[in-house]
C-alpha cells in the first residue's frame, strides 16, 4: 500500500473499542480468577496492554473496553493503570462490563453484542472511526494504517489479517482474498481451513481487529440484532455477511506491524495455552528477544507499582544470589539463589539454595530454600515450600501439578496445599 499522509492523523477521529470478555479456558487455572486479557505477561504488564498501548501509539485517544468474564482483576488493572487519558484534552477511557443494559436476561450474547448494546455510548462521543480489538494477543500494530485503507479504498470494513501454517489456522475466522486484496471468503474456524493460493500450506487468518466506519457499523449491529438467526458475533455473522453484500478488504499485519531495529520478524502470539504463554515469556530473555519490549517510540503501557529496585544477595560457594539471562522485576529478593532463563514478576523472594530455570513466576511469589524448579508457570501469590522439586519426574509432577503437552508445570496454591495436606 503507498504511503499516504493526511493534515491530521485518521486515529484521532477513531476510538478503539477492545473485547475483552472472553475467560481463555485453555489456560487452565491461569483463568480461574481473572480473564484471559488480565493474565499477567512480560514481567510487568497484562495481555490486555498490548491492544491498549497500540491504540493510544497510534494516536487514538478514545477507547472502550469491553469485559464480562471474572472482570474484577481486569477492572482494577484498568482503573489504577489507565486513567490518564482526561476528557478536557478530548480523551476518554470507558470501561464497559456486561450489564444487561438491554435485556435484564441478556448479558453478551457475542462479540457484535458487546458493542451492539454499548451503541449509545459510543455515539455520544460521536468518533467518525472504530476500531474493533481483541484483548487477548501479544503485538505491536500501528492502527493509523488500517484507518488509511478503510477510507483510500471506500471499503466497509478492513480486516487484519496474517498468515499462519494451515494446521493452526481452525481457530481462526480464515479469508480467501482476490489479487486487489478484497476478501471473497470468510469461514470462521473451519475444521479444514483453505489454503492461500500464493503460499501453500498457509492460511489467511483474522486477527480480530476490524475498522469501520461508525455509522456503517451502527447499522449492521442494528440489522443482525433484528436477525434471529444470528449469533451476534463479527467473526460469524457480521464479517461473512459484509463480504457477501459489500466491500470487505484485506490488511495484511506486515504493513502495520511495529518493530524496532532488533526486532526481525512480524510478532503475533496468541498465548492461550500454556505451553504458548510459557513460550512467550521465556522467548523474552532471549539476548535478542523476538519481541522488544525496549522499544521508547513504542512502549507497552500498564499499571506500574511503586517497588524497590530487584536484590541479589549473598557471595559464598553454594549460596550466590545469581541471575543469568533472566527478566528480574521491582521488589524481587534473589538471595543466595540460582536464577537462569526465567522472569520474575512483581515482588518474587527467591530463598538461598534454591535453583530457579526457565520459570515464569508471577507476582508475590515465594520460593523456599533448596528447591528445584524447571519448566514452571508459577501462580501469583504461590509460596513454594522448602525442598520442593518439579520438572525432574514427569510421572511425580502430573500427578501433583498442571503438567502440559510440552512437560511444562503450571503450579498454583490450592496445588500446594493439596500436596501438603497429603500424607508423606
Amino acid at each position: 500500500m503507498d504511503k499516504i499522509t493526511y493534515s491530521t492523523p485518521l486515529a484521532r477521529s477513531a476510538m478503539a473499542y477492545v473485547l475483552a470478555g472472553g475467560r481463555g479456558s485453555r489456560l487452565m487455572e491461569l483463568t480461574n480468577y481473572r480473564a484471559k486479557p488480565a493474565v499477567y505477561f512480560g514481567g510487568k504488564s497484562r495481555i490486555v496492554d498490548f491492544a491498549l498501548s497500540n491504540a493510544l501509539n497510534s494516536g487514538i485517544r478514545r477507547i472502550a473496553v469491553a469485559t464480562q468474564y471474572k472482570a474484577h482483576s481486569l477492572i482494577r488493572h484498568l482503573q489504577r493503570g489507565w486513567n490518564f487519558l482526561q476528557p478536557v484534552r478530548n480523551e476518554s477511557f470507558d470501561i464497559l462490563p456486561a450489564s444487561q443494559r438491554i435485556s435484564e436476561e441478556q448479558w453478551y450474547a457475542g462479540t457484535a453484542d458487546a458493542v451492539y448494546q454499548n451503541i449509545d455510548i459510543i455515539d455520544s462521543y460521536a468518533p467518525e472511526y472504530l476500531v474493533i480489538l481483541a484483548g487477548d494477543h501479544i503485538y505491536k500494530m500501528d492502527y493509523e494504517r488500517m484507518l488509511i485503507q478503510l477510507v483510500n479504498e471506500d471499503a466497509d470494513v478492513v480486516v487484519a489479517c496474517i498468515e499462519v501454517p494451515v494446521a493452526d489456522a481452525t481457530g481462526f475466522g480464515v479469508m480467501d482474498v482476490d489479487a486487489s486484496g478484497r476478501v471473497v471468503a470468510f469461514v470462521e474456524k473451519p475444521p479444514q481451513p483453505p489454503e492461500m493460493a500464493d503460499r501453500p500450506g498457509y492460511a489467511l487468518a483474522s486477527m480480530g481487529i476490524y475498522a469501520f466506519h461508525r455509522k456503517f457499523l451502527n447499522e449492521q449491529l442494528v440489522r443482525d440484532a433484528a436477525d434471529p438467526d444470528s449469533s451476534r458475533d463479527f467473526g460469524k455473522d457480521i464479517i461473512p455477511w459484509l463480504v457477501k453484500n459489500g466491500k470487505a478488504v484485506a490488511h495484511r499485519f506486515t504493513e502495520s506491524c511495529v518493530r524496532s531495529h532488533d526486532e526481525t520478524e512480524s510478532y503475533w502470539r496468541d498465548v492461550g495455552t500454556i505451553d504458548a504463554y510459557w513460550e512467550a515469556n521465556i522467548d523474552l530473555t532471549d539476548v535478542v528477544p523476538a519481541l522488544d519490549l525496549f522499544q521508547h517510540d513504542w512502549p507497552i503501557w500498564t499499571y506500574a507499582e511503586l517497588t524497590p529496585p530487584a536484590k541479589f544477595v549473598h557471595d559464598a560457594d553454594g549460596r550466590r544470589g545469581l541471575g543469568i539471562s533472566s527478566l528480574v522485576s521491582g521488589g524481587c529478593i534473589v538471595s543466595g539463589a540460582e536464577l537462569r532463563h526465567s522472569l520474575l514478576f512483581t515482588g518474587v523472594h527467591i530463598h538461598s539454595y534454591a535453583h530457579v530455570e526457565n520459570a515464569v513466576v508471577l507476582p508475590y511469589v515465594d520460593v523456599g530454600r533448596r528447591a528445584r524448579l524447571t519448566n514452571v508457570v508459577i501462580d501469583r501469590g504461590v509460596v513454594i515450600p522448602p525442598g520442593l522439586v518439579v520438572g525432574e519426574d514427569p510421572v511425580l509432577d502430573a500427578a501433583r501439578f498442571r503438567r502440559s503437552a510440552k512437560g511444562i508445570c503450571l503450579i498454583t496454591q490450592p496445588m500446594i496445599d493439596k500436596l501438603e495436606a497429603s500424607p508423606s
